[in-house]
């Protein structure tokens, strides 16, 4: 129930207006002096705040004015007995939804609530929205606690505070645009659009068409103009993900908007100015590539000021747990499934594989696995045969030989669907020992 409060010291018309609201079917909360509507406050969470102007212990337009700071998203109604635009309009200023007279306005109060509250719904949207985008791209959400990543995770933190070009270096799937994301929404800027695009997904003709724009007619099917990446992203950030694959005369035309903050439409004489951070990305090492001639030197310089490097997952194994446990989860939750148990051989061999997609592999395994494991247990035998080989081969001289053949026991279960028969013929073992192996190991 949305919930009203009155404050009115006058106590006939303070509770003849609770009457007129309680009938509409809000809860109403009165006080006849500030002090008492400002503990109100504290102990109720209010929507709308009806507030007389003239009041024995202070100005209403003010104490307004404080509560809206202090509960931003309430909306709040100024009455008073003697209008005057001096106080409309300070009222206003002062974040009030509306000013109206006793008496002569009786009849707008319960439209004018039912107003108020459908802005108050939009306003609580808007921050719930905002606290989980918060949340989401915060940087404590960035798995991990190994050395190189927490490295990596305090200079991004620092750098987020500031308007500065940063690059971005790493393998495919090490979490580059989720770096990003938490620079952005951790910025000044947060408030504003975080665009982002992959320079390696789209044409050099149309890369330049995506990010800058163009005008109506400025080349074949070109049928409107286009306003561009950069404008779209104004005075927020955007994100230019393999950078490296930018055709050497678009990085020419990246580079004036590094230094001057303006660009031209294709098509346009004019320029276009933009308020913008940019954030690029690469895998490449772009030393290499201006030394081949793909890159030019004195753009890597502008995007290189401030450097993240983050680490692939092979150099941070002691994170990998975090991340089976955390994308298990979230894949169970997914998949209308419940685990309680991740063994310790599942673990073994994940931390045994090279992971060359790094994070996202090591996620689309752990996804694969939750959709096929049987019961409440991720098993080794849901794992790809290349990851399972791999890893087991690597892990061979930690692992022991009961391990190994426990593994590979239940490996050729797997394969087999459960038949001991030709599971003990492949093995080529009898079938009374596959038996016996198998209650040996709670493989049943």
């Amino acid at each position: 129930m949305r919930r009203v409060l009155v404050l009115d010291d006058e106590d006939k018309l303070r509770n003849l207006l609770a009457r007129l609201i309680q009938y509409e079917g809000f809860e109403v909360i009165q006080a006849r002096d500030c002090k008492t509507a400002e503990n109100q406050f504290g102990i109720h969470d209010i929507d709308v705040f009806l507030c007389d102007v003239k009041l024995e212990d202070g100005n209403g337009i003010d104490f307004s004015g404080k509560m809206k700071i202090k509960y931003p998203w309430i909306e709040i109604i100024l009455l008073t007995a003697y209008g005057n635009i001096p106080d409309s309009v300070q009222a206003i200023k002062n974040g009030a939804f509306d000013y109206i007279t006793k008496g002569d306005d009786n009849n707008k109060i319960i439209p004018l609530i039912h107003k108020a509250i459908e802005k108050v719904e939009l306003t609580k949207r808007v921050i719930n929205l905002e606290k989980q985008l918060s949340k989401k791209y915060s940087f404590d959400s960035i798995i991990g606690t190994s050395k190189k990543i927490t490295e990596a995770k305090n200079l991004a933190l620092t750098v987020s505070k500031t308007d500065a070009t940063v690059l971005i270096n790493g393998e495919t799937g090490t979490g580059k645009e989720v770096f990003a994301q938490a620079i952005h929404y951790n910025s000044l800027r947060s408030g504003k659009s975080f665009v982002a695009i992959n320079c390696a997904a789209i044409s050099k003709d149309l890369l330049e068409s995506e990010l800058f724009g163009h005008i109506a007619g400025a080349f074949t099917g070109a049928l409107r103009d286009q306003k561009g990446l950069f404008k779209e992203a104004d005075n927020g950030t955007i994100f230019l993900d393999e950078i490296a694959e930018m055709s050497v005369d678009l990085q020419a035309k990246l580079l004036r908007v590094i230094e001057t903050g303006e660009f031209f439409k294709i098509g346009e004489t004019k320029t276009t100015k933009t308020n913008i951070r940019i954030i690029a990305a690469t895998n490449k090492n772009l030393e290499k590539c201006i030394e081949n001639g793909t890159f030019r030197e004195d753009l890597y310089y502008r995007l290189a000021g401030f450097k993240i490097l983050l680490p692939p997952l092979r150099e941070r194994q002691g994170d990998i747990e975090l991340f089976v446990s955390t994308f298990a989860e979230a894949a169970a939750v997914k998949s209308k499934k419940k685990i309680s148990e991740i063994p310790a051989e599942y673990f073994k061999i994940l931390c045994s594989y090279n992971w060359p997609g790094n994070i996202r592999e090591l996620k689309n395994t752990i996804e694969r696995s939750v959709i096929l494991m049987d019961g409440n247990s991720l098993s080794i035998s849901t794992l790809p045969s290349e990851i399972f080989n791999k890893g087991a081969e690597a892990s061979i001289g930690t692992l022991s030989l009961s391990f190994a053949e426990k593994s590979h026991i239940q490996k050729v279960l797997s394969i087999t669907n459960g038949n001991k028969a030709e599971t003990a013929r492949v093995l080529n073992i009898a079938l009374t020992t596959l038996y016996r192996k198998i209650t040996e190991y709670g493989l049943e």
